[in-house]
C-alpha cells in the first residue's frame, strides 16, 4: 500500500509516499480501506520529532511510523472474532497513528459508523477534533444545558467542532478567533465572537455573563491565556487544556485561583490505552452522532488535498489561515 513514513523529521520535504506493506488485523482488528484522513496539530509536531506516536496496529516491529490520527474508509477484512463490522461498512475512527495510508488497522470497538448524511470522505473530519471537544467540554469540563462556555480557537477544527456542540445541547460559547475567522464562527452558531487581536477576553465573558464567569473554558492555547482563563472562569469552573499552541510554559496567578475553587485539567486523547478510547468513542458514537443524523451538526472542511500533497496540506495548517479541518483525500 501507499503510505507517507517519516524516514527522518523536518521540514515538510519529509513527507514522501513510499510503498509499505499492509498491516494484518489481530483477531479483534479490522483492517479499513482509508478513504480519506485529516490534519491536527499534533501532526505537525510529530513530523518534527516532538510527538512519536505509539506503536501502530498491524504490524510486526520495527514498525514504519506512518502520521496521521483519524481517518474514514470502508471495512476491508475482519479478525476471527469481529462480530460488529462487515466487509463494506462505511466507518471512521480516532487512532494512535497510520492514518496516512491507503490501509490501516483499527480495533473493532474503536470504529464508529459514517453518520447519516454525511459521505464517507468527509467523515474523516469528525473523529480527533469532535470527540477532544466533546470529551473536554462534557465529560471532563462538565458543560451542560444552560450553561456558559469559552473556546478558543473558534475557527479551529476543535473549535468549529466545540461551537456545534454547545448549540446542540443547549449551551451557550463565547469564542476567540481571528478577524478573518469571526464571521465563520458567527455563522456556526457562536453566541459571542471576541477579536483576539482588538478585544480582551476576560472582559467579554465578564460582560456576556454579567460578572458570573464562564463555566468552562477550552484552551488549545496555553501561554499566558491560562492566567487569563483563571480570570474569565466562574467560581467552581473548569479550565480545559487540550493544546499549547502559545507554549507551554507560563505563570499562572495562584491566589486568583484558590478563592474561585476552580479546577485546571490537562488532557490528550492520543496518550490514552485503548480501553479508554474505546470508551470514549462508544460514548461519543451514542450521544453526538446523533446529531449529525438529524442534521444539527456537520464536519467542517477547510480544503481538500491529496496524499501526494501533503507537504502543501502541512504548509497550509502551519500557516494558520484554515476554518476548520484540512482533509487528505487518500482514495475514492
Amino acid at each position: 500500500m501507499r503510505a507517507v513514513v517519516l524516514e527522518s523529521y523536518g521540514d515538510t520535504d519529509v513527507l514522501g509516499v513510499v510503498e509499505v506493506a499492509d498491516p494484518v488485523p489481530g483477531p479483534e482488528e479490522v483492517l479499513v480501506d482509508v478513504v480519506a484522513t485529516a490534519l491536527n496539530r499534533a501532526d505537525l509536531l510529530q513530523r518534527r520529532g516532538l510527538y512519536p506516536s505509539p506503536p501502530l496496529a498491524g504490524f510486526v516491529p520495527p514498525a514504519p511510523e506512518i502520521p496521521g490520527m483519524e481517518l474514514s474508509g470502508r471495512v476491508a477484512a475482519v479478525g476471527d472474532r469481529v462480530s460488529s463490522w462487515s466487509v463494506g461498512d462505511e466507518v471512521m475512527a480516532i487512532v494512535n497513528g497510520g492514518g496516512y495510508a491507503e490501509r490501516c488497522v483499527v480495533h473493532e470497538r474503536q470504529l464508529m459508523r459514517v453518520p447519516t448524511g454525511v459521505d464517507v470522505a468527509d467523515a474523516a473530519a469528525i473523529p480527533e477534533v469532535w470527540i477532544t471537544a466533546w470529551d473536554a467540554l462534557v465529560r471532563q469540563g462538565g458543560l451542560t444545558s444552560g450553561r456558559v462556555a469559552l473556546v478558543h480557537a473558534g475557527g479551529s477544527g476543535v473549535g468549529t467542532a466545540a461551537i456545534q456542540i454547545c448549540r446542540g445541547m443547549g449551551a451557550r460559547v463565547v469564542v476567540t478567533a481571528s478577524a478573518g475567522k469571526v464571521e465563520a464562527c458567527r455563522s456556526l452558531g457562536a453566541d459571542l465572537v471576541v477579536d483576539y487581536g482588538t478585544e480582551d477576553f476576560v472582559d467579554a465573558c465578564a460582560a456576556f455573563t454579567g460578572g458570573a464567569g464562564v463555566d468552562v473554558v477550552l484552551d488549545v492555547i496555553g501561554g499566558d491565556y491560562v492566567d487569563r482563563n483563571v480570570r474569565a472562569v466562574r467560581v467552581g469552573g473548569v479550565i480545559v487544556l487540550v493544546g499549547v499552541m502559545g507554549g507551554g510554559r507560563t505563570e499562572v496567578n495562584v491566589g486568583a485561583l484558590l478563592p474561585k475553587r476552580a479546577t485546571i485539567v490537562g488532557t490528550v486523547l492520543r496518550a490514552r490505552p485503548l480501553e479508554e478510547k474505546i470508551a470514549v468513542s462508544r460514548q461519543f458514537a451514542a450521544e453526538v452522532l446523533p446529531l449529525f443524523d438529524a442534521g444539527l451538526a456537520r464536519p467542517v472542511i477547510d480544503s481538500r488535498y491529496g496524499l501526494d500533497e501533503m507537504a502543501a496540506a502541512h504548509d497550509r495548517m502551519e500557516s494558520n489561515a484554515n476554518v476548520g479541518k484540512i482533509v487528505i483525500d487518500v482514495q475514492p
